[in-house]
């Protein structure tokens, strides 16, 4: 019997990043996601997104809403910049790789990795008993998203690099369980001015399409009028704007909207800051409302013209699982011959 096949030591650059279909995109997944996918696209690296479409029912969902929520995302993804030509785009649940690497990511987790995830923590609240265990089981999941394509680089939100750790723990744990060098070490990429976007109403609160407050969040579906309209009204204190980023430390509020208007004009915090020092509210609130029309305005527009068809978006998914599928399927059955497995059938 031949030695299984072992991955080159050296990965060529491979990104991979997903976002849950479970509602509605908001500003927070622009700028924390869509904006830095699309960058990462057009700097000519191998890029694959997915909606993660399979994480999305570790809750109960409703599945008309779901198949509307997977094709909005993907308008989203699009409308924000994403070109299906030079990404992959795709829906998990069109590509077994990601469940059948995730139960063999089962096997290779331990339980205690698992109970430590914050997010679970968090998700489950006193009520853990009666969660379903793919909620219990998800990093392991999103790990095999990762890894079925040996992706080296995962843009993410701070709250996610939790979740990027355990995908490396289990790597290694594979790696050294069957004396192979197969799966990268991935490395998290988290950078820019709002990595992590608060709600509008409370600054110390990330923004949630689940906040039942439509006022917390701008949807990428509102219109231009809407979005003006929540930027005034999103709450402030009555002090103006310092001259140095350090005196935001304890307005969380303030801080969090030099931080959108940062990232919306590509300019540093602090650059903001140096430009609007002394300002009040009153004058910076419709600069911030102006911008970000802008930038978001015809993302919406564009999003709204891709839902008249969705047949097409349809398709465009279609077409990046079978992408998807050509570069994860060889890498499972490497796994498989890794791990043991008779594959007498080959796909």
């Amino acid at each position: 019997m031949s030695e299984p096949t072992r991955a080159p030591a050296a990965f060529p650059t491979r990104i991979f990043s997903g976002i849950q279909p479970s509602g509605g995109l908001t500003l927070g997944n622009y700028l924390g996601a869509l904006k830095r996918f699309v960058e990462k696209q057009n700097q000519g690296i191998e890029t694959i997104y997915c909606l993660v479409d399979m994480h999305a029912i570790t809750v109960w969902q409703d599945p008309a809403r779901l198949r509307h929520a997977t094709r909005e995302a993907a308008a989203g993804f699009i409308a924000a910049g994403i070109d299906p030509a030079r990404s992959i785009l795709f829906n998990q649940s069109q590509v077994s790789a990601h469940v059948e690497l995730g139960w063999i990511f089962n096997c290779v987790a331990r339980m205690g990795w698992m109970s430590r995830m914050t997010q679970f923590k968090d998700k489950a609240g006193k009520n853990s008993e009666n969660v379903s265990l793919g909620l219990f089981a998800y990093p392991a999941l999103m790990a095999a998203d990762i890894l079925a394509y040996q992706a080296t680089h995962v843009p993410v939100g701070e709250d996610q690099k939790q979740h990027l750790e355990l995908c490396r723990d289990i790597a290694i744990k594979f790696n050294n369980d069957y004396g192979v060098d197969f799966f990268p070490t991935v490395e998290p990429v988290i950078e820019g001015a709002a990595t992590r976007v608060m709600s509008l109403r409370d600054g110390t609160k990330k923004m949630s399409k689940s906040d039942p407050s439509d006022q917390s969040r701008i949807n990428l579906t509102d219109d231009a009028d809407t979005i003006a309209k929540k930027i005034r009204k999103a709450k402030t204190d009555p002090e103006p704007l310092p001259d140095n980023l350090e005196a935001l430390r304890d307005r969380p509020e303030a801080r969090n909207l030099v931080n959108i208007f940062a990232a919306l004009a590509d300019l540093s915090p602090e650059a903001v800051i140096a430009q609007f020092a002394g300002a009040q509210f009153g004058s910076f609130k419709p600069a911030l409302a102006d911008l970000a029309v802008a930038r978001l305005a015809p993302i919406s527009t564009e999003m709204s013209r891709l839902m008249q068809d969705p047949a097409e978006i349809d398709r465009i998914l279609g077409a990046g699982a079978e992408r998807a599928e050509a570069i994860s399927r060889p890498i499972l059955d490497q796994v498989y011959d890794i791990v043991g497995m008779i594959r007498s059938r080959r796909r």
